[in-house]
């Protein structure tokens, strides 16, 4: 029987893909499955402790594609991707996400006629400048099987003029795998090791490109966070290349010279999450950040003038603020004063969406024998 061929590439995607797998494991034992990883990104610090974390096997292939231009990247992932393909024949392939990989990997697919299909499918932040934005519609509509993660991705979906028949609500399964792993990652130490044990605090992530590589936006930024480090304690944990771009233009070492503010390496999954299960509020500019941080309630300041995730905006955690230093600390003041709510409740979002994923895969890629276009 012919492998389903797992395809990732990048560090967020690591995450929604160790929850396909396992639950591949659990429920399609005799559909035998194959994961690649593309080497968008590559590196052992950052890299390895994700795939460790996660307990994801050893991928069968790693092709090895590396940094660089968007273009450049991509046209080697197709390249790549491909020639596994045609070296190592599939029954289906499954992409998840928005990066480069993701897109690149979904083109050779397509090329090779092996039915595809896309987890995460039908975010929509309508601003056609962010590369994501392009990767997912052009994904979307190169899929022919589209597993959704919240209501508006049905809904754009739709709109484009996808069928309904293409199109299947399972929920998030980037929240399977904060369920599995919420356990072991409440008994690490951070909070102690990083100064961070008495108190409240809020953590800070910072990586896409709209906002790194733009100097006026960048210092913009880095005000709202030194201004927000007079209202609590804040821990960041730096991308290495974020943190290159800071210290070159010269922000480094305003930031290292705040005593309310903890600068740090970036974490492995776990470190993360422990981290953001114990702090107060987020400040971030990330999809999957702004997810987790609904999942467990906790308030999110969301660093960019859209979202491709309404639904956590919809529940009253998520607040978009964009770069705008007034409007987040107003809305840091309500959110701190406000009474913790809990949880969020939000279809899907329940540690099974990887479940339903994979019991529609053994029913049209198995029972049903789905091939490519439907």
């Amino acid at each position: 029987m012919l492998p389903v061929v797992y395809a990732v590439g990048a560090r967020p995607n690591f995450v929604k893909v160790a929850a396909l797998i396992a639950a591949h494991r659990r429920l399609a034992r005799d559909l035998p499955f194959r994961l690649v990883h593309t080497g968008q990104h590559y590196d052992a610090k950052l890299s390895l402790v994700h795939w460790s974390d996660l307990q994801l096997p050893k991928p069968d292939a790693d092709l090895a594609v590396g940094s660089g231009s968007n273009a450049w990247q991509l046209a080697r992932t197709v390249e790549r991707f491909a020639d596994y393909l045609e070296r190592h024949p599939a029954r289906g392939v499954v992409v998840v996400g928005d990066v480069n990989a993701t897109l690149g990997c979904a083109l050779a697919a397509d090329r090779a006629g092996v039915a595809l299909a896309h987890v995460e499918a039908g975010l929509r932040s309508f601003d056609r400048r962010m590369t994501e934005e392009k990767n997912r519609i052009l994904t979307d509509h190169l899929a022919d099987l589209l597993f959704v993660s919240e209501p508006s991705g049905e809904r754009n979906l739709r709109a484009e003029g996808i069928k309904a028949a293409r199109i299947f609500y399972v929920g998030n399964v980037m929240i399977d795998s904060l369920c599995s792993h919420l356990g072991r990652a409440r008994q690490r130490d951070c909070r102690r090791t990083l100064g961070l044990a008495d108190g409240d605090f809020g953590l800070v992530t910072l990586h896409r490109a709209e906002n790194v590589d733009d100097i006026a936006r960048l210092r913009r930024l880095v005000d709202l966070v030194l201004t927000a480090s007079k209202q609590a304690k804040l821990h960041w944990p730096l991308h290495p290349r974020v943190e290159r771009r800071l210290d070159a233009v010269g922000l480094l070492s305003r930031l290292n010279g705040i005593q309310a503010l903890t600068l740090g390496p970036a974490l492995g999954y776990l470190d993360f999450l422990s981290l953001l299960d114990s702090c107060s509020f987020v400040l971030t500019d990330s999809g999957g950040v702004a997810e987790e941080a609904t999942f467990l309630g906790k308030p999110c300041l969301t660093l960019r003038p859209t979202t491709d995730r309404p639904a956590t905006v919809e529940t009253g955690y998520n607040h978009i603020v964009d770069d705008d230093t007034a409007l987040a600390l107003e809305v840091l003041s309500v959110c701190r004063s406000a009474h913790d709510r809990g949880r969020c409740e939000i279809s899907g979002w329940d540690g099974h969406a990887a479940e339903r994923v994979i019991d529609q895969l053994l029913r049209l890629w198995v029972r049903e024998g789905l091939s490519s276009s439907v």
